[in-house]
């Protein structure tokens, strides 16, 4: 226990009174990388798989990576500025899933939510894993171990998001802006060589040969509106993490909602310039790509199939900065890396809250809902971490597999949220009669806003859907439906379990007419004759002491110890024929219930409190048992009665040591509860 709690405090740190929990709240610079590294980091890999799907067209292909992009960074405006609507209107952090159970259904609430915890850990387990891939260009013998470089990197972050939404968005901050300058940087300084300077920057792979799928190649009729749409539905994974922003308004600092708008705005200013500034240098640099799957193969200029490729961006680090500034290509490559580790952590603060919100609603186990030592939502954290570690081990931190399961949910959610959205402001618009015309001008604007983002994500769902549902995207559907009637069946419970502990007639108030208390004991000492007393104290109704005959020698002995000692209760002695205790115990508590159903019964249960991990395996055993065999018996009272065995006392010393309360001021006073 002293070793657990002692690495324990090392990786969290000390615990935090719950009135800390304003100091917590995040301002604009520490809110953008703790919300938004997400979507900045998805510029690192979108563009990687935008040109690996072209690839299947041949190198022709490539000529529509910039359209394509120009595509997914106009669905992206329109998707933030349909989120500014909603952390205005909904400022609670119950984001998608509040918006939809409020003005769709609370059904359609449990579909969102589905879609974002699933999201969510796939937002982990991509970002990790891409982060692998990224490191193998300057670390070579993770090639073959990226499942486990990745659960170990995911291990890492979850000890740093324990630590606290402040702590490890501080922390976060400085590489989210280091990878921003390193992109903006790589972009302009790439392009103002090629158009101001005239250099003539070729990629490593722009002489290469991309032979592409047969049934791509030419890019006309039905085959190209496939193409298009599945680039299209690959790029859309920038678009992730959007939401996280408004899962976590309750996180900014006031003014919550204003503050949450105005970093959603920077978010998408910031995330669209750096994808397309990527997608063009790629393109005049002439960037190249295959998929890794085989439908397409890249053959180097000595007719040499490529078997690894290199990441875009660190195509174009090389391409911009290897001859002219080489430490700027390693600044680029490790920015690259640690930002894509670091992208998990929108997920590590949406999922957690998301999960506490459906758990104080009776969705999902309730301890989701409780704050850990470092005010912390630790057991959504800790859940999150262990379906993001199964994933990157089941595929071995592939990204190409991954990407096929991810951005279905994030869009399922988009497109219901926008359509409670819609809802919502026409409510406004037909019932609140008491507005003024500059408010009910805003409430007009707003649904407009909503609408062009309804029409939006709707159609890129469908084509989602559309294109990817055969390339595992069905994989996703599935997850989302076993955790939507995994929700389902937990509230059904919890509201079973309600009803059944409802005060609903007089005898549930009704005093037992008697009371029969039983003493499990097995030898006359210190802690039989405590929980003797203990028993006394209580004025119970009848009192007898019992044991049970598994060796009559020693029975005997007890019984003539009981005369010598004048215990002035009767002992009970109960045959067992074959050597049981518990059986027969039992089988004597039912007797005496089903004589006097109307009495209650309370068993006194001697234990020893010990202070070792391994005295505990020698002594309560029978006491374990029979108290959990008691358990199921209706009107039968169980009562531990401690007895601290010399060696508990080392224990409660570790208890007082861990025990912040035990650090006050001893002059200080504590506010009573009114």
């Amino acid at each position: 226990m002293k070793v657990f709690q002692a690495v324990k405090r090392v990786l969290i740190g000390r615990k935090l009174e719950s009135s800390a929990l304003g100091e917590t709240l995040l301002p604009k610079r520490i809110a953008l990388p703790v919300f938004a590294s997400d979507a900045l980091s998805s510029v690192a890999y979108a563009p990687d798989e935008i040109l690996i799907t072209l690839s299947l067209a041949g190198t022709a292909g490539f000529a529509f990576s910039w359209k394509i992009g120009i595509a997914v960074a106009l669905v992206m405006l329109i998707v933030v500025m349909s989120y500014r609507q909603t952390v205005h209107a909904y400022p609670s952090g119950g984001g998608d899933y509040e918006v939809a159970t409020a003005n769709l259904s609370p059904r359609f609430g449990l579909v969102v939510a589905s879609a974002l915890l699933v999201d969510y850990v796939l937002t982990v387990a991509v970002s990790v894993s891409s982060g692998v891939q990224n490191a193998e260009a300057m670390i070579p013998g993770l090639a073959g171990h990226e499942g486990v470089a990745a659960a170990v990197v995911i291990a890492i972050l979850t000890a740093m998001n324990l630590r606290g939404v402040r702590e490890s968005g501080t922390f976060f901050a400085v590489p989210t802006y280091a990878f921003m300058i390193s992109v903006i940087c790589m972009v302009v300084w790439g392009l103002t060589r090629i158009f101001v300077l005239g250099d003539n920057l070729r990629a490593p792979t722009a002489d290469f040969t991309v032979v592409g799928a047969p049934k791509y190649t030419g890019l006309v009729g039905v085959a190209f509106v496939v193409l298009m749409a599945r680039t299209f539905s690959s790029g859309c994974a920038a678009l992730t993490g959007v939401e996280a922003i408004s899962n976590g308004v309750p996180s900014f600092r006031e003014p919550k909602s204003k503050n949450a708008a105005t970093t959603l705005a920077m978010l998408g200013g910031i995330a669209v310039s750096m994808l397309m500034g990527i997608l063009v240098l790629a393109s005049v640099t002439g960037v190249k790509m295959f998929d890794e799957t085989g439908e397409s193969h890249l053959v180097d200029t000595h007719g040499h199939a490529v078997k690894e490729q290199v990441t875009v961006v660190g195509q174009l680090a090389r391409t911009v900065f290897y001859d002219s500034f080489k430490p700027g290509f390693y600044i680029m490559i490790v920015c690259t890396m640690i930002i894509l580790f670091l992208a998990a952590n929108t997920a590590f603060n949406g999922f957690p809250v998301l999960g506490s919100i459906l758990a104080r609603d009776g969705f999902l186990p309730r301890r989701l809902h409780a704050r850990g030592d470092r005010l912390a939502y630790s057991n959504g954290i800790l859940t999150l971490a262990t379906g993001a570690i199964i994933l990157v081990l089941v595929f071995n931190a592939s990204v190409t597999a991954l990407i096929q399961l991810y951005v279905v949910g994030v869009f399922i959610s988009f497109t219901v949220s926008q359509t409670g959205m819609m809802r919502h402001w026409t409510r406004l618009l037909r019932t609140d009669t008491s507005a003024g015309t500059k408010e009910r001008r805003r409430w007009q604007h707003s649904r407009i806003i909503n609408g062009i983002g309804l029409v939006g994500t709707g159609i890129v769902l469908i084509i989602i859907l559309a294109s990817k549902f055969i390339h595992g995207a069905y994989l996703a559907l599935i997850a989302m439906a076993v955790v939507y009637v995994l929700m389902t069946s937990i509230k059904k419970h919890y509201d079973s379990v309600a009803r059944e502990l409802e005060l609903n007639s007089p005898s549930d108030r009704a005093l037992p007419s008697r009371v029969h208390a039983v003493i499990m004991i097995s030898d006359l000492n210190k802690p039989t004759m405590r929980a003797i007393q203990f028993a006394k104290a209580t004025v119970p109704t009848f009192l007898e002491a019992v044991i049970v005959d598994v060796d009559s020698d020693a029975t005997e002995r007890l019984l003539e110890r009981w005369d010598e000692e004048d215990i002035d209760i009767p002992l009970r002695i109960i045959a067992s024929p074959y050597r049981e205790i518990t059986n027969p115990l039992i089988d004597h508590i039912r007797r005496i219930r089903s004589e006097n159903p109307r009495d209650m019964v309370e068993v006194f249960i001697p234990e020893y409190v010990v202070g070792h991990w391994w005295e505990h395996l020698l002594h309560n055993q029978t006491a374990l048992v029979a108290r959990a065999r008691l358990h199921f018996m209706p009107g039968v009272l169980i009562s531990s009665v401690p007895y601290q065995l010399r060696s508990s006392a080392i224990l409660e010393k570790r208890w007082k040591r861990n025990d912040p309360r035990s650090w006050r001021d001893p002059g200080a006073t504590i506010t009573p509860r009114r």
